[in-house]
């Protein structure tokens, strides 16, 4: 009898959860240490995936994969496209897997009022820029002012507007950061920062001193694990001290805690992995 692509993923991400059920989550395994209680968890509703983690599949079974993800845990995803759908499709299908797409990657260069309208549509609360790269620090002046205009428009229209940081943005250009300049230049009211904690750390800084520099503007985080050779690791298996990280935030404690890896072995048990390792981690 044929086994349907869907029934598969479905299956795939059964396996995968009941795994991540048994294995203990690395440093969680008891609820004390060093003398120290562990009292801080990550709410599984503040927990997302960013859909670019899993590409491969959605390409080849939008409904499937989205299926799964809804059956691993998942409530929120944060979108990169929506894979030849229009706004209103997508929105359809998301709502028949009972899935939120709270926040989306878009982009500065085309019409942003037909994007605030789409995310409208697609229900995101949020809308974030995922990259820039420029050469000269003059030319990422230029492209944060145009960042502080973008954002007042879409806080006109009641979507925050924010920014998501690579590791080029912490390497300084005759001396200064282009993080810097985002963050100077930017307002508060007008750009959030989603901080990518694996680009923070290969660009050389400290997620900690970074979160506190600009300290109640960083409303999101992609949680994405480092390989010790400084590839990309499923959550838990590389070597990014997220409980550092979250108890030392924990008092502004951020909206979303995005689960992402940019080359993943196996995409949905990736997923999998991300939300065991969200939902069980202490701190």
């Amino acid at each position: 009898m044929a086994v349907s692509r869907r029934t598969m993923l479905r299956g795939a991400a059964a396996g995968a959860l009941a795994a991540g059920a048994v294995a203990a989550v690395p440093g969680t395994a008891s609820a004390t240490g060093a003398g120290r209680l562990w009292h801080h968890r990550v709410p599984k509703d503040k927990i997302s995936i960013q859909l670019y983690t899993l590409r491969s599949i959605l390409e080849v079974d939008l409904e499937g994969t989205l299926s799964a993800l809804a059956d691993i845990g998942y409530r929120k995803v944060e979108l990169a496209g929506t894979y030849g759908r229009t706004a209103a499709e997508f929105r359809r299908i998301l709502d028949r897997h009972h899935l939120r797409a709270t926040s989306t990657h878009v982009g500065i260069d085309g019409d942003i009022n037909q994007a605030i309208a789409d995310a409208k549509v697609l229900g995101n609360r949020k809308s974030n820029v995922a990259w820039a790269s420029f050469p000269t620090i003059e030319e990422w002046r230029t492209f944060a002012a145009r960042l502080e205009a973008a954002g007042k428009a879409y806080r006109r229209a009641g979507i925050e507007f924010g920014y998501h940081n690579h590791a080029h943005e912490f390497e300084r250009i005759d001396g200064v950061r282009p993080w810097d300049v985002i963050t100077r230049t930017t307002t508060r009211r007008n750009v959030h920062l989603e901080m990518d904690l694996y680009w923070v750390v290969t660009g050389g800084a400290d997620p900690v001193r970074e979160f506190y520099r600009v300290a109640g503007r960083v409303t999101q985080y992609h949680v994405k694990d480092r390989a010790p050779d400084g590839g990309f690791a499923d959550l838990g298996e590389g070597t990014i001290d997220f409980r550092r990280i979250f108890r030392a935030n924990w008092p502004l404690e951020v909206d979303e805690y995005i689960v992402e890896n940019d080359q993943p072995v196996d995409p949905l048990e990736c997923a999998a992995t991300g939300y065991n390792y969200l939902s069980n981690l202490r701190f």
